[in-house]
C-alpha cells in the first residue's frame, strides 16, 4: 500500500494550536483546489511513491511523536487513512490538515483533524463541505484564512452559527501574509468580542525566505 509522497521533513508547527512544537511533517502530493493564495503549489505534482512500511521508518528517524500529514489536500489519496491509523497504533500523535471538501468521517476519531474553511477570497468557497464542521470532536480545529474584509464576515458568520460546539480557542483566524495587516484582523476580533484564537504562521515568521521544508 503505497502514497505518493512529495515532501517529509521535521520543524517547527507553525499553524494550528501546536504551533511552536516540534513536528514531523508528511506532505502528499495532489489538490482538488486551487486557491489564490496558495503558498504550496508545488504540492500539486511531483511526488515519490512510497510505500506505508517505508514512510514509518523514516518518520521514525526523526524520534519525534508529533506527526502533521499534509498537502496539497491529503484525502484525495484513498491510502491516507491507513497511514494515520499505523501512526496511531504506534503512539504517535497526529494531526491531519485537509481543506474540509471531503468527508472527514473517514478520518480515525483519535486524530486531530484542522480543517481549513475557504474564504471567499481563495476563489474555492463553494466547493467546501460546511458539513463536516457537524463531525468534529472536542479536539479538532477550524481555520479561516483571511484576506480582507470580506473573509472576515464570511468566517465570523460561519463561527456564529456552524460552530457552536468547538471552543474558540480551537478556531483559528489567520491573515494571509503579505495581503492583511495582522493588526486589522486583530482589530476586527477585538471589537467584535470573537471568541476566536488569532493566529499567525510562525514559520513564516522564523523563515521568510524559505519555500519548502518548514
Amino acid at each position: 500500500m503505497a502514497l505518493n509522497v512529495n515532501e517529509i521533513f521535521f520543524s517547527i508547527q507553525g499553524e494550528s494550536i501546536y504551533a511552536g512544537i516540534p513536528c514531523v511533517f508528511v506532505r502528499l502530493t495532489g489538490c482538488n483546489l486551487r486557491c489564490a493564495y496558495c503558498d504550496t503549489t508545488y504540492a500539486r505534482e511531483n511526488g515519490t511513491s512510497m510505500e506505508i512500511r517505508q514512510l514509518m521508518k523514516k518518520i521514525r528517524g526523526f524520534r519525534c511523536m508529533l506527526v502533521e500529514i499534509t498537502g496539497g489536500e491529503p484525502l484525495i489519496q484513498e491510502e491516507t487513512p491507513f497511514l494515520i491509523n499505523e501512526l496511531l497504533k504506534t503512539g504517535y500523535k497526529v494531526l491531519l490538515e485537509t481543506n474540509g471538501t471531503i468527508d472527514i468521517r473517514m478520518v480515525p476519531p483519535e486524530c486531530i483533524k484542522i480543517v481549513d474553511i475557504k474564504c471567499p477570497s481563495s476563489n474555492e468557497k463553494d466547493k467546501i463541505d460546511l458539513n463536516n464542521i457537524k463531525h468534529l470532536g472536542m479536539n479538532d480545529q477550524i481555520k479561516f484564512v483571511i484576506q480582507n474584509r470580506e473573509d472576515y464576515l464570511y468566517a465570523k458568520n460561519i463561527f456564529k452559527t456552524s460552530c457552536k460546539h468547538i471552543e474558540g480557542g480551537n478556531i483559528l483566524f489567520s491573515p494571509v501574509t503579505g495581503k492583511l495587516p495582522p493588526s486589522d484582523l486583530a482589530g476586527w476580533i477585538l471589537n467584535d468580542r470573537l471568541d476566536v484564537r488569532f493566529h499567525l504562521q510562525l514559520h513564516k515568521i522564523i523563515w521568510p525566505e524559505v519555500r519548502r521544508g518548514v
